[in-house]
C-alpha cells in the first residue's frame, strides 16, 4: 500500500517537474546556452546518461528538479574565460536571460492548458452540481430552489461544471433545469450570469459531513431510500423533510475500517415531520447512536479546549445543557456564547461535564470564538457525470479560462496567506499532495490528470514569486538591471540569495510541520 501511494506520487509529480525543467532546457538551447546537468529529482543521482555537453539524470529524491547551465553564478562570472562567454548564461543579454528562466514556468501552464484540452477532447467525468443548504429565506429558494436539487441545463443548453456558467455566452440566464428525485423541474431565474454564480456559491454541496453513525461498535450509513447511497448531509435530509430513512451496516477492511456496506438487514428509521432539532433528535432516538462528525479528532495546543479537560475521541453532546447534533451547530452555539461555558462530553460510555471559555480570534477579517477542536468528519466523493467530448476548436476557449482562473485563484490564495486572512496551516507539502494525488487516483483517471494540472500551475505561480533561488526571484534581478541600466551589486546578491533561502526553507519546514500534523 505505502509502495502504491508512494509510485502514484512520483507519477503526479514526475511530469510537473520534467516540464518545467525542459522549459528551462529548451530556451537555454533556443539562446546557445550550454546545458551541463538536467536532472529529476535531487540528490545522488540513480541514473545518468551524458549527450555531448549535457549530463541527464534521475535523482534519488523526486521533490524537484534542476537545470544546471554553464556560468549560471553571477558571483563567479569574472573567472569564465573570454572564448566560453557566448554559451554562458550570465553573459547573455537580459532578454535572453529573462526568457530563459521564464520557461520553466511557462512550461507548466503549457502544460496544463494541454491536459485541460485533452480531457475536454475525450470528454471526462465532472462532480455534479449539486446545491447544498438551501434556507427557506434564501433567494434561491423563492425562486424555486431546494436542497439537494441537481442544475443540469442553463436557458436549455447542457451544463457539466461551474465553468460553463461563467462562459455562458447569454446576456441573461432566463432559466434552469434543475433534477429533483429524480425528476426535471424547470426555475425562471432572469439573472446575469456573474450575479446568478456569486449567489450559487453560497450553497455548497455539504460533503465534509458523511452521514456515518456508530452504535454499540458497529457502523452505519444513513441512506435517504432503500438503496445505499451516502451523498447528503444531515443538514440536507433535514431540510428535504424525509419521512424515513435507512442504516446501513458496515463491515469493517482488512484495517478494521469501515468500508464495505452490509445491505441484507437494513434499519428503517420512521421521521416525523418537523425541525431541523426534531429531525436529529429522532434520529438519536436510538439508544448510543450518534453522527461521527462530533467526535473530537485533534485538539489545539493551550487552547479552550485542552485547558478544559476535552481529550481526542470525546464525543460532544450537550453544550450549555442543550443537546447538540451537528459540528456546525457546535460552531454556531460557540459563536453566540458569552463567558463561560458548559460541554457535555460521551467518554467511554459516561457522559462527563467540562468548563470552559471560548477565545477570540480573527479569520479571514472577521472575529469568531473558538474552543479549539477538530471534528473527525473527513470528506466523501461526490457524485460523478459522464461530460461530452468537445471539437477541437471548442475546447481551446475553455482550456484557456480554466488555465487563466487556476492561475487567478493561485495567486488570491497566496494572498489572503500574505494578508493572513487564511492560516498558514492550510498550505500542504509532499505529504499533502501525495495523500490528494492518490485520492484523485483512486477516484477516476480524469481527476487525476484534472488535479495535476491545477498543481502544475501552483508550481508555475509558486515558482514566479520574487524570492530569491526562485524562478520569480531571478527574473526580479534581471528586471532591476533593465530599471538600474546596470548589474546588482555582488554584496546585494549574497544578502538576497541568503535571505530568499531562508525564506524559502522556512516556508518548506512549515508545510511539513503541517503535514506531519494533520497525521496526529
Amino acid at each position: 500500500m505505502l509502495f502504491e501511494k508512494f509510485a502514484i506520487f512520483v507519477l503526479f509529480l514526475g511530469p510537473l517537474v520534467f516540464f518545467h525543467e525542459l522549459g528551462h532546457f529548451l530556451f537555454a538551447r533556443l539562446f546557445g546556452v550550454r546545458v551541463e546537468v538536467f536532472s529529476i529529482g535531487f540528490g545522488p543521482k540513480l541514473f545518468k546518461i551524458r549527450k555531448g555537453f549535457t549530463e541527464y539524470a534521475v535523482s534519488l529524491i523526486p521533490l524537484g528538479g534542476y537545470v544546471k547551465m554553464f556560468g549560471d553564478d553571477p558571483l563567479h562570472k569574472d573567472e569564465i574565460p573570454q572564448e566560453l562567454r557566448k554559451v554562458s548564461f550570465t553573459f547573455q543579454n537580459k532578454w535572453a536571460r529573462f526568457w530563459i528562466v521564464m520557461g520553466g514556468p511557462l512550461a507548466n501552464f503549457i502544460l496544463a492548458f494541454a491536459v485541460f484540452m485533452m480531457l475536454l477532447l475525450v470528454g471526462e467525468k465532472s462532480p455534479e452540481i449539486k446545491m447544498g443548504v438551501v434556507s427557506p429565506d434564501s433567494k434561491f429558494y423563492a425562486l424555486g430552489v431546494r436542497t439537494g436539487d441537481v442544475l443540469s441545463k442553463v436557458n436549455g443548453k447542457e451544463i457539466y461544471n461551474t465553468t460553463d456558467i461563467m462562459m455562458s455566452s447569454d446576456d441573461m440566464i432566463k432559466s434552469i433545469s434543475l433534477n429533483r428525485k429524480n425528476q426535471s423541474v424547470e426555475v425562471v431565474v432572469n439573472q446575469k450570469p456573474e450575479a446568478f454564480f456569486e449567489e450559487f456559491v453560497n450553497y455548497p454541496p455539504a460533503l465534509k459531513v458523511p452521514v456515518l453513525v456508530s452504535r454499540e461498535g458497529k457502523w452505519f450509513w444513513v441512506s435517504q431510500n432503500e438503496n445505499p447511497q451516502h451523498d447528503l448531509s444531515l443538514d440536507e435530509m433535514a431540510e428535504m423533510n424525509l419521512s424515513k430513512v435507512y442504516l446501513w451496516e458496515m463491515k469493517p477492511d482488512t484495517a478494521g475500517k469501515p468500508e464495505f456496506l452490509d445491505a441484507a438487514n437494513p434499519m428503517q428509521l420512521d421521521i416525523k415531520p418537523g425541525t431541523n432539532a426534531q429531525f436529529f433528535s429522532q434520529l438519536r432516538s436510538l439508544k448510543d447512536l450518534f453522527s461521527l462528525d462530533l467526535i473530537v479528532k485533534r485538539i489545539n495546543p493551550n487552547s479552550p479546549a485542552e485547558k478544559g479537560g476535552v481529550q481526542v475521541g470525546d464525543l460532544a453532546y450537550r453544550f450549555n445543557g442543550e443537546v447538540v447534533y451537528d459540528f456546525e451547530q457546535l460552531k454556531n452555539m460557540t459563536q453566540k456564547s458569552e463567558g463561560e461555558v458548559s460541554l457535555d462530553v460521551l467518554r467511554k460510555n459516561e457522559i462527563i461535564n467540562l468548563k470552559l471559555t471560548p477565545e477570540k480570534t480573527a479569520t479571514e477579517g472577521v472575529t469568531k470564538k473558538l474552543i479549539g477542536i477538530y471534528s473527525r468528519a473527513e470528506f466523501i466523493a461526490p457524485k460523478f457525470v459522464e461530460i461530452k467530448p468537445l471539437g477541437f476548436f471548442a475546447t481551446i476557449p475553455k482550456a484557456l479560462y480554466r488555465t487563466w482562473d487556476t492561475m487567478v485563484k493561485t495567486v488570491e490564495s497566496f494572498k489572503k496567506l500574505i494578508f493572513r486572512e487564511v492560516s498558514f496551516k492550510t498550505i500542504g507539502g509532499p505529504l499533502s499532495i501525495g495523500k490528494v494525488a492518490s485520492d484523485s487516483f483512486n477516484t477516476s483517471i480524469t481527476s487525476f490528470l484534472f488535479l495535476m494540472a491545477v498543481i502544475s500551475i501552483n508550481l508555475g505561480v509558486i515558482n514566479l514569486f520574487p524570492i530569491p533561488v526562485l524562478d520569480g526571484g531571478h527574473i526580479m534581478f534581471i528586471l532591476l538591471e533593465i530599471i538600474n541600466r546596470g548589474p546588482i551589486s555582488r554584496r546585494k546578491m549574497e544578502i538576497a540569495q541568503q535571505v530568499g533561502l531562508s525564506l524559502l526553507l522556512m516556508l518548506m519546514v512549515g508545510a511539513l510541520v503541517n503535514d506531519f500534523s494533520r497525521l496526529i
